[in-house]
């Protein structure tokens, strides 16, 4: 199977340039610097128009992941939107306050967004047992997981991830993302069988007179962030010479002479 870069976006012209720049799946979000939210019913609808899958992360507020009822009225109404909007799948994550994975507020969702499939998003990294949740998430009918393996990046959490692999036998899709870049592609592919990578491939832009957020105290500590072209690229471009390194090393079969 071909590699997939899964990018997240946060506006129509970064969706574009990713497009553009060789991305072969968006994330939509609204507010990457504090995790991601549900973007706008406007920037779905214009997102669709796009000729690569789009997911958009369903998510009514930053913070933990345990939802009450009006917010999660609110996440179904996110997902009718989704739904309407044309767009390819959903991403989420809900927990209960023990951590682990609300199953039957999840298969709510997922039954509302079908025949779209979902993702479950790095609140996943915040479970008590990962184990468990893998085998929750697969119960409430997720088809991927987005993770670091429980650490701050997904370089770090190579040894889980290759676990949670393993354990998933095919039954769900792991997908690595957290601070993924092309120097830690190749030795994130080797732990999954997907050879799907999220990554968000940003950088800080300097300030022009159309960024005014800094006046206001809006603008990230850090710096506003966009999307680099050339750091997809060149993500992409080693996820494809992994793959196909992989492919030419990968022993024939010579079957025995009858």
């Amino acid at each position: 199977m071909s590699p997939i870069l899964e990018i997240c976006v946060d506006t129509l012209e970064d969706a574009v340039l990713a497009q553009t720049a060789g991305a072969d799946r968006l994330e939509l979000c609204a507010g990457i610097p504090i995790g991601g939210i549900t973007p706008s019913a406007g920037f779905m609808q214009a997102a669709a128009e796009l000729e690569i899958p789009v997911y958009t992360i369903i998510r009514p507020r930053d913070g933990d992941f345990c939802y009450n009822p009006t917010e999660l009225n609110i996440m179904k109404v996110d997902v009718l939107q989704a739904k309407q909007a044309n767009l390819d799948g959903i991403v989420f994550g809900i927990l209960t306050t023990d951590h682990q994975i609300d199953i039957e507020a999840s298969k709510q969702l997922i039954e509302l967004a079908a025949p779209l499939p979902a993702t479950l998003h790095r609140a996943f990294d915040v479970t008590s047992d990962p184990e468990k949740a893998l085998e929750d998430a697969i119960s409430a009918g997720f088809k991927c997981i987005l993770t670091s393996g429980q650490a701050t990046k997904a370089i770090e959490g190579g040894q889980l991830l290759a676990q949670l692999d393993k354990i998933a036998a095919g039954r769900i899709r792991i997908m690595p993302g957290g601070g993924v870049s092309h120097d830690s592609a190749a030795d994130l592919m080797q732990h999954i069988s997907s050879n799907e990578l999220h990554a968000s491939c940003a950088e800080v832009v300097s300030a022009n007179e159309k960024e005014t957020g800094k006046k206001f105290g809006f603008e990230p500590a850090n710096g506003l962030k966009r999307l680099s072209k050339s750091k997809l690229i060149a993500l992409k471009s080693a996820m494809q010479e992994y793959h196909l390194n992989k492919v030419d090393n990968t022993p024939s079969y010579q079957g025995e002479s009858l």
